[in-house]
């Protein structure tokens, strides 16, 4: 079962804080019964000490317990005063002192201490524990000893204070039952804040996913609505920035669609009707030649077309290889010149600014040869008989070299140019040879030069002229060149 980001961040937290409530809760519990353990021994090995204070002070140098008459009302008056149990043995751990009735001993008629813990007292200096004294007390004591020493120095017992470990008991148990209190409170309120907080978290991941279903069922128009600052935030700006060149490519694709659809019936349908009409006689045999060669522009249309269409999804998939290289610009404006030399006789058009210097430029010699035969097409198309078409090449300037074709004519009206260089666009769609064109001759020039990391632009005056330019990097002369003249100077 699929579980959400917010449930997960809720159990998550819930389990962290209870983890932690409970570390937090062993964690008091231990510094607390130590420190409630020191304080008492604290208190019992200062109970001792006094007692043997007293007793120095009330008897002789050489005083033992047997001739000590003033023991038992020390060991009453201290106890009294401090609230512990208190007595004292002899050095074989034989009780010497009256012992108070509160005392739960395990043998009443007979209290002996053990002789280990009378040992350690005498090694260590003094003794504490948590217990029943080797089975001394039926229950729990806090309990401290220390050796008895008479003014000569002499070993003559030691000194037993004790205190009910059941106010210990009794603390943990208080202190117990506070911190569960605290601990539930405190564990309501944090999950109330968790829950608030994961959803305030989860809602724009939500959001997100709601807008990538529809996405998903072709909705393309979902946007992401998100306050949240920081991450979250950021992620729903990508993702409706995301969106909004989702819906553009959609668009765009849907109306590549349709002018691919437009473009392709058009030719098909000449060619269909030409033929059709040579099959049924309506096309008498003699006229046949005529329409065949109709026949055969169309289908050279829809071969330029097909090309077209193909070198636009490469460069879009980034298939296609640029193999730039180092090589003079003019060698390719000249080809392309000499190759159109019969339709410049045949209008009539005067071809000016031809002046071929070497001009080296850093390109792929098949883009431009592309990209310059486009322009030289269009600008043959658009330019009347006895019209004139001007070849520029500057620089290079700044790393660049620019090439411009200009032609006059009636121009291109100055509200069309921002699109000249869209798919499928034609200024005129009216003018009938003109028309003739996928509209995809222009947009692929701007694509190769941008590929080419040069820029194309296009200038117009109404009436007038029209110029196509684009900017290409500047290349270097081949080494071997350079090196033949400079060996040809020195012979």
């Amino acid at each position: 079962m699929n579980k959400s980001i917010s449930s997960r961040f809720f159990r998550a937290s819930a389990l962290l804080l209870l983890a932690s409530v409970l570390f937090l809760g062993l964690f008091l519990l231990y510094f607390s019964t130590n420190y409630f353990r020191t304080e008492s021994e604290s208190k019992l090995l200062g109970t001792i000490q006094n007692v043997s204070d007293l007793f120095l002070l009330y008897s002789d140098d050489s005083a033992q317990l047997e001739n000590a008459p003033n023991i038992n009302q020390i060991v009453s008056i201290v106890a009294k005063s401090t609230d512990c149990l208190l007595f004292i043995t002899d050095s074989d751990g034989v009780v010497r002192t009256l012992l108070s009735d509160e005392m739960p001993l395990a043998s009443p008629a007979s209290p002996v201490v053990n002789g280990r813990i009378l040992s350690r007292a005498l090694i260590e200096g003094s003794y504490t524990e948590l217990g029943n004294l080797d089975g001394f007390y039926l229950g729990k004591f806090y309990t401290a000893c220390m050796p008895l020493n008479n003014a000569a120095g002499e070993l003559i017992g030691y000194v037993f204070a004790s205190q009910d470990a059941s106010d210990l008991t009794s603390f943990l148990r208080d202190l117990t039952s506070l911190f569960i209190m605290a601990a539930a409170v405190m564990l309501i309120v944090s999950s109330i804040l968790s829950a608030f907080l994961s959803g305030r978290i989860t809602e724009p991941i939500r959001k997100i996913n709601d807008a990538a279903q529809s996405f998903g069922n072709g909705d393309f128009s979902a946007r992401v609505e998100v306050e949240a600052s920081g991450e979250l935030g950021q992620l729903a700006e990508t993702f409706n920035t995301m969106a909004t060149k989702l819906e553009a490519i959609d668009s765009s694709r849907q109306s590549f669609m349709g002018s691919i659809a437009h473009e392709l019936r058009t030719p098909m349908t000449t060619i269909k009707g030409f033929v059709d009409g040579m099959l049924d006689g309506t096309i008498p045999q003699q006229k046949w030649d005529y329409y065949l060669s109709i026949v055969s522009q169309e289908a050279g249309r829809l071969t330029r077309l097909t090309r077209s269409m193909l070198d636009i999804t490469k460069l879009e998939t980034g298939e296609y290889v640029v193999a730039a290289e180092d090589y003079d610009v003019w060698e390719t404006i000249s080809n392309i010149m000499f190759s159109r030399e019969q339709q410049f006789i045949e209008h009539a058009i005067r071809l000016t600014g031809f002046n071929p210097q070497k001009t080296w430029v850093h390109a792929d010699p098949d883009l431009v040869h592309q990209v310059l035969y486009n322009i030289v097409d269009n600008a043959i198309k658009f330019t009347p008989d006895n019209g004139t078409i001007e070849i520029g090449v500057e620089g290079p300037r700044q790393g660049f070299v620019t090439i411009s074709i200009t032609n006059t004519g009636d121009g291109i009206p100055e509200d069309t140019l921002p699109y000249v260089f869209d798919r499928f666009y034609k200024a005129d769609r009216s003018r009938g040879l003109h028309a003739q064109g996928s509209g995809l001759g222009l947009h692929l020039c701007k694509q190769f030069i941008n590929r080419s990391g040069g820029k194309i632009w296009v200038e117009s005056k109404q009436g007038e002229s029209t110029t196509f330019a684009f900017t290409l990097p500047a290349g270097k002369p081949p080494e071997k060149s350079r090196g033949k003249t400079a060996s040809a100077k020195g012979n």
